[in-house]
C-alpha cells in the first residue's frame, strides 16, 4: 500500500490525511511538537496511520507533503527525500514569516527556496490555493461532471505526474501551470487563490459552502495573475488563511 509522508500536520496537513486514508492509502504525520502531540488525530484516522518525526516521514513517504510555514523550511529533513517528490503547500506571508529578501524582491518563488533547500528532491507545489474546508468538500471520482482541479507546478516532469496522481488518488484534476517560477500564480492574493472555489467572496477564506471549479476555470484564473497581487497580499497585516 502507498504511503503519503505529512510534514506539518495543520489545517491542510490534517485534512490531506483525511482524504489519503478514505483513498486507502497509508498516512505518516509529523509536527514540529513530537509525534506525542499527534496522538488523538491519529486515534481518529484509524490503523492506517500513524505518528513519526518529520525525518521519519520523509522516510517513509511515496510522496512526501511539506504544510508549514515558509519561515521553517531550514528545518526540513534533506537526506531522507533525496530522490522524491515533495509537495509544497506553503504561501510566503513576510508579517508570519519574517523578511526574506529573495522572495520580497520577487527573485525567487517560495517552492524555489524550497527546492534550493532540497536540492536532491523533486519539489512540486499544490494544494496552496485552497482553504481547509474547501479541500475537505470538493473531493469526487474520476469521471464526475464536477471535479475540481487544482494547479500544480514543478521542474520536473516526472515528479509533476506523480503528483497530479496523489491528486486524482484524493478526488482532483490537476493543471500544469509550470515551473516552480511560476507557482506565484496560484499565490495569495491572485484570482486563483481560494476565490474559484468559493460561491461568494466572504466564503473564499473561511469556506462554506464549497463550489466546484473545473480545469478552464483555473487555467483562466491563472493567466489573469500579475506579480502586483502577490505584493498587495503581503502589505497585510493579518493572513486571512487558507
Amino acid at each position: 500500500m502507498a504511503t503519503l509522508g505529512l510534514i506539518g500536520s495543520g489545517h491542510i496537513g490534517s485534512t490531506l490525511a483525511r482524504l489519503a486514508v478514505d483513498a486507502g492509502l497509508d498516512v505518516v504525520l509529523s509536527n514540529s511538537r513530537g509525534p506525542q502531540t499527534l496522538c488523538d488525530l491519529v486515534a481518529e484516522l484509524g490503523p492506517h496511520a500513524r505518528a513519526a518525526t518529520p525525518a521519519q516521514a520523509a522516510a517513509a513517504g511515496d510522496w512526501v507533503v511539506v504544510t508549514i510555514p515558509v519561515g521553517a523550511i531550514g528545518a526540513v529533513p534533506r537526506q531522507p527525500l533525496v530522490g522524491k517528490t515533495v509537495i509544497d503547500t506553503g504561501n510566503y506571508f513576510a508579517p508570519r514569516d519574517g523578511a526574506i529578501p529573495e522572495l520580497d524582491a520577487q527573485e525567487l518563488t517560495d517552492s524555489e527556496v524550497l527546492q534550493r533547500h532540497l536540492a536532491g528532491a523533486h519539489v512540486v507545489k499544490a494544494f496552496n490555493n485552497i482553504n481547509y474546508h474547501h479541500l475537505r468538500d470538493l473531493p469526487r471520482p474520476v469521471d464526475a461532471a464536477d471535479r475540481t482541479a487544482l494547479p500544480i507546478a514543478g521542474n520536473d516532469p516526472d515528479a509533476k505526474k506523480q503528483a497530479a496522481e496523489l491528486l486524482s488518488l484524493l478526488g482532483y484534476d490537476a493543471v500544469d501551470l509550470g515551473p516552480l517560477s511560476e507557482s506565484w500564480r496560484s499565490q495569495p492574493g491572485t484570482p486563483a487563490f481560494c476565490a474559484p472555489y468559493a460561491l461568494s467572496k466572504d466564503d473564499q477564506y473561511l469556506g462554506q459552502p464549497a463550489a466546484p471549479a473545473s480545469a478552464a476555470e483555473i487555467r483562466a484564473a491563472l493567466a489573469s495573475a500579475r506579480r502586483s497581487h502577490v505584493v498587495a497580499f503581503n502589505q497585510l497585516t493579518t493572513y486571512p488563511g487558507a
